[in-house]
């Protein structure tokens, strides 16, 4: 049994970097989309496995809302340091700043759709022709429609129907002028897999994915946690409470659980226990059914 599954992750491991090459070979200028989450962590990961000894040859790109974990943006800086990348930083800060976007107001006032614009705003600008993220088709309904090779047209929108088919394990990437491809590499992995991965290779992760005490108010079925950029309602109470994040986002939509996984083990095991996708603590998730697919055509990730 331990030695099928050990060749399980061999193979997930295999397809992955199989399909890093593939976009080194067909892109001129791709980049890692990276947010400082386990997905974007275990990507940077194989994306070394598969150009070593050379080290990683595009840039990560970090889509910065400004409401980020302190701990996210820590780890983001040290991960680029320790590697010698080149970081490209799109801000919505910015894109707030020069009337390119507007901030929503409110209690559940979230940054998540005005990174749409900013990241396409980054990819024009530094030309890209390949973003290469960590979507996975378990997380959420709209990314099961996703191809590996995942084409966008000249406005940055997806369509499902146009789609391209992807036989045995050829991809095309041919495009036109403007348009551009994001490309996911761990579609076939699970949440499991991935925290088995990282187990196995014993792959830094921010303090976050482990249980550590937080003041935190209960809003929308999740336990958020308190900072500068939430609008705390009289009604809410601050508790401070053991908690742990299993994705990352903006502080201000991302809810944490009630746990003591403080090693990978208890992570692992925490997680072959639960029935609910990890995104069911995110708040921009749960605006509507299809909000995850609404974002995707106008753009996002």
């Amino acid at each position: 049994m331990a030695k099928f599954f050990l060749n399980y992750l061999d193979e997930l491991e295999s397809e992955a970097i199989f399909v890093m090459r593939e976009v080194w070979a067909q892109f001129q200028n791709p980049v890692i989309l990276f947010s400082g989450g386990k997905d974007s962590i275990v990507l940077t990961h194989l994306a070394k496995k598969a150009f070593y000894p050379s080290k990683i040859p595009f840039p990560l790109m970090h889509i910065d809302t400004g409401h980020n974990f302190p701990e996210t943006i820590k780890f983001r800086d040290d991960l680029v340091n320790n590697l010698k990348l080149q970081l490209i930083i799109g801000s919505v800060q910015e894109a707030i700043d020069n009337k390119r976007v507007v901030e929503e107001k409110g209690k559940n006032a979230s940054r998540n759709t005005l990174q749409i614009t900013t990241l396409l705003d980054a990819i024009e600008d530094n030309q890209i022709d390949c973003a290469i993220g960590g979507g996975r088709r378990d997380e959420e309904k709209a990314r099961a429609k996703e191809r590996f090779f995942s084409h966008r047209d000249d406005f940055g929108q997806w369509t499902p129907k146009n789609q391209r088919p992807e036989l045995w394990n050829l991809y095309n990437g041919k495009m036109n002028q403007g348009e551009n491809f994001r490309v996911f590499p761990i579609s076939n992995w699970t949440e499991m897999d991935i925290w088995n991965y990282i187990k196995r290779e014993n792959i830094e992760i921010p303090s976050l994915y482990f249980a550590h005490n937080r003041d935190v108010i209960y809003r929308n079925g999740s336990w958020i946690p308190v900072s500068e950029h939430l609008n705390i309602q009289e009604n809410e109470e601050i508790i401070n409470k053991k908690i742990r994040f299993r994705t990352l986002g903006d502080i201000t939509i991302t809810g944490g659980v009630e746990s003591d996984a403080d090693t990978l083990e208890k992570i692992v095991k925490e997680v072959s226990a639960m029935r609910e996708t990890e995104r069911g603590n995110r708040a921009d998730d749960k605006r509507s059914e299809s909000a995850m697919e609404d974002r995707k055509r106008q753009g996002y990730f």
